[in-house]
């Protein structure tokens, strides 16, 4: 098994990245008065994610790393409901909506192993 040398070397981080250019390439598609609404909270939430998987990998100690994980795991539920939003508001069909959400919940489920795992650390 490979060390893991960076956070960006962790799947958890790899999937997050992923989705984020998922969700740049799908809201391009939204209408563009939604661009400093929905768009821009849907990025934010999106990015969120691995860019606090950064910058709690490079704190100090565990608890802080943790803490930070817990924000990711925030972030990808608010992404969550702004999808299941886009979707009603009929932005996305729901079949995008359900094949993101079942990768906002593998994520999910990542980031609780991580944090637990950091736990076990502290």
């Amino acid at each position: 098994m490979n060390k893991i040398k960076s956070v960006e070397d962790l799947y958890v981080f790899k999937k997050a990245h992923a989705l984020v250019l998922k969700i740049y390439e799908l809201t391009e598609k939204f209408p563009s008065h939604e661009k400093f609404g929905l768009i821009s909270q849907i990025r934010r939430s999106a990015y969120s994610v691995p860019s606090n998987l950064i910058e709690g990998g490079n704190r100090l100690g565990s608890k802080e790393y943790r803490q930070f994980v817990g924000i990711a795991r925030g972030s990808i539920s608010e992404l969550k409901y702004q999808l299941m939003l886009s979707k009603d508001l009929k932005y996305i069909s729901s079949e995008m909506f359900e094949e993101i959400k079942k990768e906002i919940l593998e994520i999910s489920c990542m980031l609780m192993g991580l944090a637990n795992s950091l736990y076990k650390k502290v």
